[in-house]
């Protein structure tokens, strides 16, 4: 309970920010692997001094994990977990009680998909929260289309 009331503390706190700032940028691309599949690259840019968290965090319990939803398609299936690799750092976290995996500067995503229809791009959202030393943004959503032609 104590960081269920951490967590809605932080987002309260980051709703106060202005509706500008906008910590962490988002690309999105596709890289041919064979004739049928593709690795989807998603990266973030962040900001200095602000984060965003790892897919892979112990609990749910304390910040909102880095999350990728992709459209059903009939003309794709995903190839394993998406991978995730940047500048990375693990660390047991006091205000949420457990130890955290969060990415700064830059994090990438990638995700194995096998398609039999490349002139479709692949369709989803990424939701993440972003924070500072004092502070975190609401979870955010980003819808993406990537293309794979």
């Amino acid at each position: 309970m104590k960081h269920l009331f951490f967590s809605l503390v932080f987002i309260v706190a980051g709703n106060f920010l202005t509706a500008q700032e906008t910590p962490v940028k988002w690309s999105f691309t596709a890289e041919k692997v064979t004739e049928q599949e593709y690795n989807l690259v998603i990266t973030a840019s962040i900001d200095a001094g602000w984060s965003v968290y790892s897919q892979y965090l112990e609990s749910d319990d304390g910040p909102i994990k880095t999350k990728f939803e992709f459209q059903p398609s009939k003309n794709m299936e995903l190839i394993g977990k998406t991978a995730e690799s940047g500048n990375k750092k693990e660390s047991y976290d006091e205000l949420f009680g457990m130890n955290l995996i969060k990415f700064s500067k830059k994090a990438q995503f990638t995700q194995r998909v096998k398609v039999t229809d490349t002139s479709e791009p692949v369709i989803g959202f990424v939701t993440f929260m972003s924070c500072d030393e004092t502070s975190c943004l609401p979870p955010t959503d980003v819808d993406f289309s990537i293309s794979l032609l």
